[in-house]
């Protein structure tokens, strides 16, 4: 695997004085140094084959970790994203070359960004995705120099076979809260809302609440949003809610995905400026 790309502003270098505890600054920053300190073990060892993954999963969808508290005005808030070479059809394979990128934000502005260009590890199969995109999604993570407090990604969560998507795996991996946001459920079932920002619908699988519909604007189709690692219901709403004031997909991901997209552009013509392309998100 290879780095891309990397863009950190120099206001967020200067670490200031550092709670041991926590790893923040006084301004409610991870300190470049202390976030080293506490994550340079490196990526965990992810599961190898499918009857290792759903023995895991189960076990991640009966863990029941301390959940975490939104507070808009001094959350980091991250966007994971991966893509996959235009023209791909099917399954895809286990070689199939990919580019994931992450980002944080805070208060609006971007803080850092990292892109890595690697290969999937698996097919995709429905309720696996963590075989073929987990190790990558962690590594680019963990490429990040400031740990954010939350993490979007387009997977999903509750809305699983086993009620441990992809999103949920890679928040308790990375120890991180983290929200799912896809076009559409995995499993669940649900109506839409009616058309109006902000408004929610339950998505369900048989009589638990799982994930739900919002519409984050109206007059467009509304996301599946779903609680991962140490997050709730109304949390992970208020926090995508947040994240989507002028447009439909919240704005760590919507980055994240043109980051990545870019880098796919940039491989495939290394002596063109490329501009990310449009398109919408999917079922994680």
């Amino acid at each position: 695997m290879s780095r891309v790309a990397q863009q950190t502003p120099q206001s967020i270098q200067e670490e200031g004085r550092v709670d041991p505890g926590t790893g923040r600054t006084p301004m409610g920053r991870f300190s470049p140094r202390a976030f080293a300190r506490s994550h340079g073990r490196g990526c965990r060892v992810w599961p190898t084959n499918a009857d290792s993954l759903i023995a895991h999963q189960r076990r991640l969808a009966a863990a029941t970790p301390e959940p975490w508290t939104f507070d808009a005005a001094t959350a980091i808030i991250g966007g994971c994203w991966v893509c996959f070479p235009r023209g791909l059809v099917g399954p895809g394979s286990d070689h199939d070359p990919a580019w994931s990128a992450a980002m944080i934000m805070f208060g609006g502005r971007m803080l850092e960004q990292q892109v890595i260009s690697g290969i999937a590890r698996a097919a995709y199969v429905p309720g696996l995705m963590a075989l073929r995109l987990g190790p990558l999604m962690e590594q680019t993570v963990r490429a990040l120099t400031h740990r954010p407090d939350v993490l979007l990604l387009d997977a999903t969560a509750g809305d699983h076979p086993r009620r441990a998507g992809l999103a949920l795996h890679l928040g308790a991996e990375l120890d991180v809260p983290t929200i799912g946001v896809t076009h559409r459920p995995l499993v669940a079932h649900g109506e839409w809302p009616r058309d109006q920002r902000g408004v929610t619908s339950p998505l369900m699988i048989e009589d638990s609440v799982v994930g739900c519909w919002l519409r984050t604007q109206s007059g467009v189709r509304p996301l599946a949003v779903h609680p991962g690692w140490r997050i709730d219901l109304g949390t992970a709403v208020a926090v995508v809610t947040t994240l989507t004031r002028r447009r439909r997909t919240p704005e760590p991901l919507r980055r994240a995905r043109q980051l990545a997209r870019r880098a796919r552009a940039q491989a495939a013509n290394p002596n063109r400026d490329s501009q990310p392309a449009k398109g919408h998100l999917s079922r994680g």
